[in-house]
C-alpha cells in the first residue's frame, strides 16, 4: 500500500494534543459560487480551526469551495488559530458575545466551553450521526445532550517491538503482552537477556486507568486514586524500575526527548504507543524501524484502549448562524472529507466508511507503518475516551507524576506518593 504524501509535516503532527504544528493564523473568506436554487439557510458562518492554514490551506479552502457550490447563500469565513491561542480567544470571544459558529476545539477543552455552547441533538438526527462511531460520539455528551461532533484523531494505539531484542526473551509477534502485567514480565526478560531496558512506562494517570483506578470522586470534586490497588500497581513497576526492565530515563521530566528510546538503540519496544511516533523511528533511526514488529498493544482491565484526545466541532450558543454551522459540520466531517484528509496527514477519523477503504485495509506486506493503521483501524472500535474532566487535567496528571518519579527514585514510599498527589489534587480541585 503506497505510503501517503508526509512532506508537507512536522516531526511531531501527532503529539497529546493532536494539533498539527508549525502553521501560521490568517483569515480567508470564500466567494460567491455557481447558484444552486433555493437553500435552506443563508448568511456568513465564521468558521475556525487550529494550526491548519499553512500546511492544509487547498485542502481546507477546496471543500468550502466545493460546498459552496451547492450552498450560494452560505459563505464560509474560515479563521485559522495558533493551537497556543484558541482557547483564550474562545473565552474571550464568548465573554464579549461576538462568537464564531463552527469552531474546531480539542475534547479535552470541551468540559469548560460547555455552558456557552449550543446543544446539537437537534441538528444532528440518528441518520446524521449513524457514520461517525458511537465511541467517539457518546463522550461528547454533557446531562444527555450531545454539545460536539468527532473530526479527527490519533488512532487507537499499537505497539512496537524491535524484533531483534525481545526475540531473544521468547517474544512472539502473534502472542503480544496483553496487558501491563505481561509487559512488565517481558521487560524484565529483555534487560536480563540483552542489557537494554524493555520499556519506559511508569504509573502515571493513564497506565492507573489502564488498571482500572478511579482518579476521582464522582463528583470530580476530590481525588480517588489513594488506595491499596494503586498501591499495588506502583510497587510492581518500581520492581521493574529497580530490575531495569524499565528505563531509568523513564523519570525524565521532557517526556519529548527520553533519555532511553526506539530511536536512540536503547529501548526495545513500547507496549502502547501513538502510531505518529513510527514517523520519526521511520526518519530518525531507519534500521531500527525495518527491524519493527507493530501489533495490537495492551488494554485496558475493560479490554478497550484509552484515546487521550480527538479534535471535535462545536457551535456557540451565541451563534447567530447555528443551522447553517451545523450544516457545514456535517459537510466538513463527512466520511469522504474525512478519508481526503487522512490521506495527507497522519491522522485517523471519526466515520466508519472512512476506514473501509483501501487506503487503510489494502495488504501493505511487513511495512511497519501499513501494519499499524490495520491494527489501529481494528481498534477504533475498542477506543474509550474518558477525561477527567476537571478543566485542570494536565495540572493534575502532572503533580501526579512528580510524586510518581520521587517513589521510583526511592525518596517515598508508595502510600506517602499517593498520599502526597491526593493533598495536591484536593487543593487544586477546591
Amino acid at each position: 500500500m503506497p505510503a501517503p504524501p508526509r512532506s508537507v509535516l512536522a516531526a511531531g503532527a501527532l503529539a497529546l494534543s493532536l494539533l498539527v504544528t508549525g502553521c501560521v493564523a490568517g483569515t480567508s473568506t470564500e466567494s460567491a459560487g455557481t447558484p444552486a436554487g433555493d437553500q435552506p439557510f443563508e448568511g456568513e458562518v465564521e468558521f475556525w480551526t487550529i494550526n491548519l492554514k499553512k500546511n492544509y490551506s487547498d485542502y481546507i479552502t477546496g471543500l468550502i469551495t466545493e460546498y459552496r457550490k451547492k450552498h450560494p447563500k452560505v459563505t464560509i469565513n474560515w479563521v485559522d488559530v495558533p493551537g497556543q491561542e484558541s482557547s483564550t480567544k474562545l473565552l474571550a470571544a464568548v465573554a464579549s458575545g461576538d462568537v464564531p459558529d463552527a469552531v474546531n476545539i480539542t475534547s479535552i477543552e470541551l468540559g469548560r466551553f460547555v455552558p456557552s455552547l449550543e446543544p446539537l441533538d437537534s441538528h444532528f438526527g440518528q441518520a446524521d450521526l449513524a457514520d461517525y462511531h458511537a465511541n467517539l460520539v457518546e463522550p461528547l455528551r454533557a446531562d444527555g445532550k450531545l454539545y460536539a461532533i468527532p473530526w479527527y484523531n490519533g488512532g487507537a494505539p499499537v505497539a512496537m517491538y524491535r524484533k531483534s531484542l525481545v526475540g531473544k526473551a521468547g517474544f512472539d509477534e502473534k502472542a503480544p503482552p496483553t496487558d501491563y502485567d505481561q509487559a512488565l514480565a517481558l521487560a524484565d526478560k529483555v534487560y536480563s537477556e540483552t542489557k537494554v531496558s524493555g520499556m519506559n512506562s511508569i504509573p502515571d494517570v493513564n497506565v492507573l486507568r489502564y488498571h482500572g483506578v478511579e482518579l476521582l470522586s464522582a463528583d470530580k470534586k476530590k481525588a480517588a486514586f489513594n488506595t491499596p490497588e494503586a498501591e499495588a500497581v506502583l510497587a510492581k513497576f518500581k520492581k521493574s524500575y529497580d530490575a531495569r526492565g524499565i528505563a531509568p530515563g523513564a523519570i525524565s521530566k521532557d517526556v519529548r526527548n527520553m533519555p532511553q528510546t526506539l530511536e536512540n538503540g536503547q529501548l526495545a519496544f513500547q507496549p502502547t504507543a501513538n502510531a505518529s511516533q513510527l514517523l520519526n523511528v521511520q526518519k530518525n533511526a531507519p534500521d531500527v524501524y525495518k527491524d519493527l514488529a507493530v501489533t495490537e498493544p495492551v488494554r485496558m482491565s475493560t479490554g478497550g484502549y484509552l484515546l487521550l484526545a480527538q479534535q471535535v466541532f462545536v457551535v456557540p450558543k451565541a451563534s447567530k448562524q447555528k443551522k447553517a454551522a451545523a450544516e457545514f459540520i456535517k459537510f466538513f466531517t463527512n466520511g469522504a472529507n474525512q478519508l481526503a484528509f487522512c490521506k495527507i496527514v497522519p491522522i485517523y477519523p471519526s466515520t466508519v466508511s472512512s476506514t473501509k477503504d483501501p487506503f487503510f485495509t489494502a495488504d501493505g506486506g511487513d511495512d511497519a507503518m501499513a501494519t499499524a493503521r490495520k491494527v489501529i483501524v481494528k481498534g477504533m472500535p475498542k477506543l474509550e475516551y474518558k477525561p477527567l474532566g476537571t478543566g485542570k487535567d494536565a495540572e493534575l496528571g502532572e503533580l501526579l507524576l512528580e510524586e510518581v518519579r520521587a517513589f521510583l527514585q526511592g525518596s517515598k514510599s508508595a502510600k506517602e506518593a499517593l498520599e502526597s498527589a491526593e493533598k495536591q489534587w484536593n487543593d487544586a480541585l477546591a
